[in-house]
């Protein structure tokens, strides 16, 4: 048995998409958890540039099995775009398979998520208005519409004017929107239901057999730790749990099972949306970092705030995750910087911390605590062997290594699935 989880380690973002990519050459079975499509994952392959957003990675990949499991939501017309556009570059999507357990994004779901963002006003979380937070809710609220209903077309009806009934009072009444026509809706599903059903089946059945047969299993992460429901800097989270923990539950197997954790960051922070941000450089500074390592979503193409890396917060996405080696990237991005600063601590009221605090307030109160390091302004994007590193560069990285206490087993130097360091 071989079962990799690959997840983010800051507020995502981090390129995780390019080592799913890789450890996918070598898997039998590659397997969404958690998230849905307010999460991006893009990957050069051959110079050319993918932009997935529910399929799993492995896809690029022919003869393997790609899985989206129940704990990810789904909407359906995203879903069967991103089916359409891989075809049309001749990527073969026959051996997608999507959990009947998950469940399914409605459109009220989505006007949902725009009216009660709206509402918060200037106390906004700052979502992408998919309706993916609306969708786990009615999931926890047990009113949600799983796959395995959206194909049924009987149950599927019933539930669909049931959920419209009441949704289109709650937009209406409390929020003042316009309600959404229930036929028009459902007709629509039933069309999508018609183009995914050869899709659905029970996954978790396939995954749980395959571990039995001792077959490589990679399971893809979305979003990032500090993005976590739980673990995360609360509210301004994404709406599941993105960390090694999420597998299973979003996949439906047991700890045991799990082999390695692979924990992606990148050589610097950034994130989106409201939220804390330590190491933030709200200035020319993390203006120049962004220039540098095009810092736009994938998702939203939203302008992502950017600054030093933060040791602190990655040794917390270690222990919470159970990480078994690190994954960096952009350290051909940040090199090009002539001063490099890295936060080995916080200051709080005077006395210096090491671990992430859960209140928000008690963050705010935190300065890091930088070391500087020399930039190492040279190409590397062809390297592939660590001895052949900058100096520069193998002291930054061994500090890191140092102060978050996992080994650093793959570098990232380059855009290319092919730009990747392995030690």
């Amino acid at each position: 048995m071989a079962t990799k989880v690959v997840v983010g380690t800051q507020w995502g973002d981090e390129g995780k998409g390019k080592y799913i990519d890789m450890l996918a050459m070598t898997s039998d079975l590659v397997v969404r958890f958690s998230g849905g499509n307010n999460a991006g994952h893009t990957i050069v392959a051959d110079g050319k540039e993918y932009a997935l957003h529910l399929i799993p990675s492995g896809i690029l990949h022919k003869g393997r099995t790609c899985i989206i499991g129940n704990g990810v939501v789904v909407d359906p017309a995203v879903l069967l775009g991103e089916i359409k556009g891989l075809n049309e570059n001749g990527i073969n999507t026959e051996k997608l398979l999507v959990s009947d357990r998950a469940h399914v994004i409605m459109p009220y779901h989505r006007l949902l998520d725009e009216l009660q963002e709206k509402a918060r006003g200037e106390n906004s979380i700052g979502t992408t208005k998919r309706g993916i937070g609306p969708c786990y809710s009615d999931k926890v609220d047990r009113s949600g519409i799983r796959m395995c209903e959206l194909i049924n077309e009987e149950v599927f009806i019933q539930k669909a004017r049931e959920n419209i009934r009441i949704k289109n009072l709650i937009i209406e009444k409390v929020y003042g929107g316009q309600g959404l026509d229930e036929n028009q809706v459902i007709l629509e599903y039933l069309e999508y239901a018609r183009a995914l059903r050869k899709y659905v089946t029970d996954v978790n059945s396939i995954i749980f057999d395959s571990i039995e047969a001792d077959k490589s299993i990679l399971f893809e992460g979305a979003q990032a730790t500090m993005l976590d429901l739980d673990f995360g800097t609360y509210p301004f989270v994404t709406s599941s749990n993105p960390i090694a923990g999420g597998v299973c539950v979003g996949a439906g197997i047991g700890p045991g099972f799990i082999n390695e954790v692979y924990g992606v960051l990148k050589a610097y922070t950034s994130r989106v949306g409201a939220g804390p941000f330590p190491t933030e450089q709200n200035n020319e500074v993390g203006d120049k970092i962004r220039e540098l390592g095009h810092e736009y979503g994938t998702t939203t193409g939203r302008p992502r705030r950017c600054g030093w890396l933060d040791t602190v917060m990655i040794r917390y996405a270690a222990r919470v995750n159970g990480l078994t080696a690190l994954a960096i990237n952009h350290v051909d991005t940040i090199g090009k910087m002539p001063k490099i600063k890295l936060c080995v601590a916080y200051e709080k009221e005077g006395k210096q911390i090491n671990n992430f605090p859960c209140s928000l307030e008690e963050l705010a109160k935190c300065q890091p605590v930088y070391e500087e390091f020399a930039g190492w302004d040279t190409d590397i994007s062809g390297i592939r062997d660590f001895r052949e590193l900058p100096d520069n560069a193998k002291a930054y990285l061994k500090r890191i290594q140092e102060l978050v206490g996992v080994e650093i087993k793959l570098i990232g130097v380059g855009k290319d699935r092919e730009q990747i360091i392995r030690l």
